[in-house]
């Protein structure tokens, strides 16, 4: 049982592409919202990029159906409801783009009710020519809200990990898998990748000492440290909500167990949990008074609940024999996990109030779920037809996108933090 939670650490190799990525998008909302996004009003020397970002966005977030409207239209100009309505939409988005002379680009935008025939709010933002489809992505989390309520993810990031040769990358990319970067390289292996709760860090698993430690990463400026480099094996980092602390997977005692850590590496580790099993992947509760980590302490890998002040770990999951990595949803309501069905591996979410399980993924070869920051997704690693991929999938399991890559596989993928 050891090896078995071991290897679901430390056994991936992670062929994968430094390259951008496709989205193939299947299953809609239980609800949507059909809106008209026009071509944005331009001096000329302007790009419709960012309105294209719009469309893509809303589009493949299953809760939208984006209508052309066939017409350019700025955010002053006055808009014919009536065609609006009869192209079967019930709000529409005009804007224009224009370039400064320092050469960024300022877009402004305005989104109407064309039931109402009013004007439901507009903004504008300066971004230089790189930043485009950042401005898009903004433009679309304003939408997103305005019309649902609820945060837009659009200009969030990922972090995952891949292979290329025998060169490992821990890449960045926009939630689209677009804008790739990779801040690190390494012959060596490279996992568990863990953004901090301001999304300016990461926290990963580098074995260029030829043994797991540890680190901490400053995306800004390129600087690391290692906070973890004990005897044995360190591994699992997961942020406090303060950023703070970090909860580690040690084995400087003997078996893995759980600690926790100061994000900067000083002081001494504390230790949490003691049993006679593997107790490892621990996670914050979204109120920091709690972790969740996965054990075999009962005979099989299940997931299992400690306050961070100690005490005895009560079990959370049941239904199968083999529950594992633990995730819990920004809003504190959801459990995402790995879960065992007939010799499948799949991804099952649930209310941590007691609801019933949704089962998001049927790949059967699933690994490292991860919650959107408003936690209406969850991101995961799949493997289909010999090539690995990722997947964010609706909590509801309505709406899956998936990312692949044409020039090789990607892994352990996590979702960063709201823009600040």
């Amino acid at each position: 049982m050891r090896h078995l939670l071991l290897a679901l650490l430390f056994a991936f190799a992670l062929p994968a592409a430094h390259a951008q990525m496709r989205i193939d998008v299947s299953g809609v909302g239980a609800t949507q919202y059909p809106i008209a996004i026009a071509a944005f009003a331009t001096d000329g020397r302007s790009t419709q990029q960012a309105v294209d970002v719009v469309r893509a966005d809303l589009s493949r977030s299953g809760v939208f159906r984006v209508i052309d409207p066939q017409a350019t239209l700025s955010e002053t100009a006055s808009v014919n409801f009536t065609d609006i309505r009869a192209r079967g939409a019930d709000s529409v988005l005009t804007g224009s783009i224009a370039r400064l002379a320092d050469g960024r680009y300022e877009i402004r935008f305005r989104l109407s009710d064309a039931v109402r025939q009013n004007v439901l709010g507009g903004e504008s933002l300066v971004v230089s020519e790189p930043d485009l489809r950042y401005g898009g992505h903004r433009i679309a989390d304003w939408v997103y809200e305005k019309i649902t309520g609820e945060k837009g993810i659009f200009s969030t990031r990922i972090a995952f990990v891949s292979k290329q040769g025998n060169r490992y990358r821990l890449n960045v990319a926009d939630w689209d898998g677009e804008n790739v970067v990779s801040p690190l390289t390494s012959p060596e292996p490279i996992i568990s990748p863990s953004w901090s709760p301001d999304g300016t860090r990461l926290a990963y698993v580098s074995f260029e000492s030829r043994k797991p430690v540890v680190y901490v990463h400053t995306l800004s400026t390129g600087q690391r440290q290692a906070v973890a480099n004990f005897k044995g094996s360190n591994s699992a980092p997961a942020w406090s909500p303060d950023s703070r602390t970090l909860a580690v997977a040690l084995t400087r005692d003997g078996l893995s167990q759980i600690y926790l850590i100061n994000s900067d590496g000083s002081g001494a580790p504390r230790r949490l949990t003691s049993s006679s099993g593997i107790d490892t992947e621990p996670v914050f509760a979204s109120d920091g008074k709690s972790i969740y980590f996965t054990s075999d302490r009962g005979g099989s890998p299940q997931i299992y609940r400690i306050a961070v002040t100690g005490g005895e770990a009560t079990r959370v999951t049941f239904g199968s024999s083999y529950n594992v990595s633990p995730r819990i949803s920004p809003d504190g309501k959801m459990l995402a996990y790995l879960t065992r069905r007939d010799g499948r591996f799949l991804v099952a979410v649930r209310s941590l109030a007691g609801g019933s399980e949704t089962l998001l993924s049927d790949g059967g070869r699933e690994e490292s779920p991860s919650f959107s920051p408003n936690s209406r997704w969850v991101m995961y690693a799949t493997q289909a037809g010999g090539r690995d991929s990722l997947v964010a999938a609706s909590v509801d399991g309505r709406v899956r996108q998936r990312l692949t890559s044409n020039a090789g596989d990607i892994r352990e993928p996590t979702w960063g933090p709201f823009v600040k």
